[in-house]
């Protein structure tokens, strides 16, 4: 082979390999890179040892029952998916119904808008993100409304992430981050004008528990909305595909249980809130929110096969595979229950704290 044929072929493997990793790879090229991939807080050697100890708390049933216990099992499984879900999804660890001609970023981010829309807030209001991830939704929001947004999130890991692309996107002043359990906010009673949380509350063992935290920190007269991960009417328990889904999704999503839509409501007047509004955000004339999951399976591929390299090459930490390949077949499950009906991770619920109701204590 000549030099010229030579050269020709390595700029095209090159080339080949530059479109592979970075033109058909992270979702969302502005935050996280495949070489970039971590455990978290987790240091490297022990990303396998966790992703063991988290697939364990499923072989002990009745932990998940325990709410002490369930605080450290979502953390450790943010741990290892957060830089996952960044480079493979984008910054908003969330699902929206598909809207034809608007990119999945569009829809995503009108998806987080019309939340803050719902609560009606003004300018310059302070309102609460119940688990924020690592920002998308706070920052769509904060742009939005220009209210000013706490978010809280239980992973230490996160928090750093999210205060960078705060100061990336110029909206330091407008969004703050602290690192808690939103089961126990450090809030005052009756401080925030509003709040809101995006598919966050499914992992709270006990929803009123996390329902009753809000309603203590919201001004009397201030409104709370919440997209929930919930089992619809179409769900039959004596149904064992449903059951096997529903257990996947489960598993694969940090979850103690996921409950009936028929839940929601009830536990959110038990607490004291007025409902105002209460829908599902999936159900037609909206487009499949699963759709996004079905078209990704070509990416997945590419992802994982990159993945495999970086951690046989030691760049990404042993480990990162198993959770690689555990978000894929999550992914299956989320598609299954979407696509049967019996399960959706937007019933949209709207609250008011009423005028005249004390805070809890």
């Amino acid at each position: 082979m000549d030099s010229v044929a030579l050269f020709c072929t390595g700029a095209l493997l090159a080339g080949g390999l530059y479109w592979f990793v970075c033109i058909l790879g992270p979702a969302e090229q502005k935050g996280k890179r495949a070489v970039d991939l971590s455990g978290g807080s987790i240091s490297a050697e022990k990303v396998e040892d966790n992703y063991k100890q988290y697939w364990s708390f499923f072989r002990r049933p009745k932990e998940i029952e325990t709410a002490e216990k369930v605080p450290d099992f979502v953390d450790t499984f943010y741990n290892l998916v957060t830089d996952i879900y960044e480079w493979g999804w984008g910054q908003s660890f969330h699902f929206s119904p598909s809207i034809p001609g608007k990119s999945h970023r569009d829809a995503t981010r009108l998806h987080e808008e019309m939340a803050v829309d719902l609560i009606d807030v003004k300018p310059g209001d302070r309102i609460l993100d119940v688990g924020c991830g690592v920002g998308g939704p706070m920052r769509a929001i904060a742009a939005h409304s220009r209210a000013k947004v706490v978010g809280i999130t239980i992973n230490e890991y996160q928090v750093k992430r999210a205060r960078l692309h705060n100061r990336k996107a110029g909206l330091d002043s407008l969004c703050e981050v602290v690192c808690g359990n939103f089961l126990q906010m450090p809030f005052p009673n009756d401080s925030f004008d509003g709040a809101y949380s995006i598919e966050a509350t499914c992992h709270a063992p006990k929803l009123e528990e996390v329902y009753a935290e809000i309603f203590r920190v919201l001004k009397p007269g201030s409104m709370y909305v919440s997209y929930e991960w919930v089992t619809t009417d179409k769900y039959r328990s004596d149904n064992s595909e449903h059951v096997d889904t529903i257990q996947g999704i489960e598993r694969g999503d940090a979850l103690p249980g996921l409950r009936s839509y028929l839940d929601i409501a009830e536990t959110a007047r038990k607490v004291g809130f007025e409902v105002v509004k209460e829908r599902d955000l999936a159900r037609p004339p909206s487009e499949p929110w699963w759709s996004r999951l079905k078209m990704g399976r070509i990416a997945y591929w590419r992802n994982h096969i990159l993945v495999t390299i970086l951690s046989a090459l030691g760049i990404a930490p042993k480990g990162t595979v198993d959770v690689h390949e555990m978000l894929f077949k999550t992914a299956d499950y989320l598609t299954r229950g979407g696509e049967t009906g019996i399960f959706t991770p937007m019933h949209m619920i709207l609250c008011r704290k009423p005028d005249s109701s004390p805070s809890s204590s």
